[in-house]
């Protein structure tokens, strides 16, 4: 007898245990916010970033390969070769996504589902509900009675659950197999192209050098042979000015070979020897009206100036009233605020007053019950 009670006691103890396993999970899973509300896979997405990260590394290896070849023919078949791929890799993920990765085949569509509450079925049947398990307060049977079937179901759903990540990941190795084969092909073929773009490139610059030898020879000839002719004239031009200069009337002292055919009062600038003595009167007798036109002006000016002082005079005084006016009108306004300043603050301290006497009526007459640091610890503690 006492030992079947031991044996009662010591099952109904390992049962409540079970339960609160159970609820400090369901209650980790369920009072975690990133979890509940994104309920993304971590190790996936971190998969991916790693994977995003090598691709990366992959294209800027790729670029910095790509940037060695200096051929524009070149660059636009790898261009396009690219952006084909890129639409290939796009229309298979668009497509994987469409045929592998519908909602209702995620493992939380259960929790997500919009449908969720018209599929289910009723809280409760009957007395004798399997589904009315200890946590429900319904049955409280102490025992799982279906735990056999239960870890049976769960094996069979892990075992397939790895079956599918290892075919997803050898598959994921023959892709990646595939494109490292087809990558080392493109390689292969770019140096091939290079290879032969370099050497045409080579000789093209032969070809250009031996044009541009035979080109700067001809060159250098013709500059030697216009240097010799440009110094013949030259010498010819100096032997004709010398003997124009001994022959002609530039260095004699007559005027009249200054005078020009087109007038009296024209001169020819290369051989004119001075003016006149009536040139020089007359000159001298500008000079003196010029003077005489001069001292009228500046009389004048005086004049004109001695005006304007008195009007800038006028002026002064005009803008000392207008600066006292302007004092007045400040001071008649500083009072103006301050006294308003002073009805403000008088203002102001009776609505504080009032303020006050309202804030101690609150306290002591209408929040009396202020809760305590125990009534908000009460939430938030079952998973139910």
């Amino acid at each position: 007898m006492y030992k079947v009670d031991i044996q009662a006691d010591l099952r109904e103890a390992a049962a409540v245990e079970a339960r609160r396993n159970r609820e400090k999970q369901r209650q980790s899973r369920i009072f975690n916010a990133r979890y509940r509300t994104m309920g993304v896979d971590i190790e996936g997405l971190k998969r991916q970033v790693e994977e995003r990260k090598l691709r990366e590394n992959i294209e800027k290896q790729r670029e910095e390969a790509f940037g060695k070849v200096q051929c524009d023919k070149v660059a636009q078949m790898l261009e396009e070769e690219e952006h084909q791929r890129k639409k290939q890799l796009c229309q298979d993920l668009v497509e994987f996504r469409d045929r592998e990765q519908q909602p209702s085949m995620r493992r939380e569509w259960d929790i997500h589902d919009p449908e969720a509450v018209r599929k289910g079925h009723p809280a409760r049947v009957s007395d004798h509900d399997p589904r009315c398990g200890p946590s429900s307060m319904q049955c409280f049977a102490g025992e799982d009675l279906n735990s056999v079937v239960r870890q049976k179901l769960q094996k069979e759903h892990n075992k397939l659950a790895l079956e599918e990540q290892r075919n997803k990941r050898n598959k994921q190795l023959a892709d990646q197999q595939y494109a490292g084969t087809f990558e080392l092909g493109n390689k292969i073929e770019l140096d091939l192209r290079a290879q032969e773009l370099a050497q045409l490139e080579e000789e093209c610059r032969r070809a250009k050098a031996m044009a541009l030898a035979d080109f700067n020879r001809a060159q250098a000839a013709e500059v030697v042979e216009q240097q010799h002719v440009s110094q013949q004239r030259e010498q010819d031009d100096n032997y004709a000015e010398i003997h124009n200069h001994l022959t002609g009337s530039l260095l004699l002292e007559d005027p009249s070979v200054a005078k020009s055919l087109l007038g009296p009062h024209r001169v020819i600038t290369d051989r004119w020897k001075g003016m006149s003595p009536e040139q020089l009167q007359a000159v001298w007798q500008m000079q003196k009206e010029q003077c005489r036109e001069n001292q009228v002006r500046d009389k004048k000016g005086r004049a004109e100036e001695n005006w304007f002082l008195q009007r800038d005079a006028e002026w002064d005084r005009q803008r000392e009233l207008a600066a006292r006016a302007a004092m007045q009108m400040e001071e008649q306004e500083q009072n103006f605020r301050e006294q308003l300043k002073k009805s403000l603050d008088d203002y102001n301290r009776e609505l504080a007053d009032a303020q006050k006497s309202n804030l101690k009526y609150l306290e002591k007459e209408v929040y009396t019950n202020a809760p305590t640091a125990h009534y908000y610890l009460q939430f938030n503690t079952s998973s139910r």
